[in-house]
């Protein structure tokens, strides 16, 4: 059988065709080796437990991923949870500036209120003021007028007196206001 075999790869030699032999060992290829090797080591495998060990292994990082997931939805909860109280502050804090600027104008439209009526009570004031001056100033002018006018009349009196009477007359007027107060 060997001649044989040595004969047909003489054979195919010649005829420029090569060929592999597949080797063997204990009646098995390379194929049935590989395959019995592949069994052994599944079987050294399943016998170690290193499934369960993988599927522990595989289990924790699960679980540790399943935490994180847990710790992530817990954070964006409180995320949205401090969006919703900024959001809430927003629109306290728009509300109270609307508030503020409509006390603002009411207070404004109160100050210009009050400033008009203290602007006319003050020109009235003074008006009155004014004319109380006025008033007096006339009053003044008509008082020296009057003592100007008394003066005037008396040294006219006088004059015309002086001019009309003498010391006899004087006496005889003396005489008659003195019998006329007793």
């Amino acid at each position: 059988m060997a001649d044989e075999v040595q004969r047909e790869l003489n054979t195919e030699v010649q005829a420029g065709v090569e060929h592999n032999v597949d080797p063997k060992a204990l009646g098995f290829d390379a194929t049935m080796l590989v395959g019995l090797a592949m069994a052994i080591v599944v079987i050294l495998l399943v016998w170690k437990k290193v499934p369960a060990a993988i599927g522990r292994a595989l289990d924790g990082k699960i679980a540790g991923i399943r935490a994180q997931l847990d710790e992530a939805a817990a954070l964006r909860a409180e995320a949205e949870q401090i969006r919703a109280e900024y959001e809430a502050r927003s629109a306290a804090s728009e509300s109270e500036a609307a508030a503020m600027l409509e006390r603002a104008r009411h207070e404004a439209e109160a100050i210009r209120t009050k400033a008009e009526a203290d602007a006319a009570a003050l020109v009235e004031r003074r008006t009155r003021m004014a004319e109380d001056k006025i008033a007096a100033e006339e009053r003044a002018a008509l008082s020296a007028l009057r003592a100007t006018a008394a003066d005037a009349a008396a040294k006219a009196a006088a004059r015309i007196i002086a001019d009309r009477h003498d010391a006899a007359t004087d006496k005889a007027l003396i005489d008659q206001a003195i019998a006329g107060i007793r």
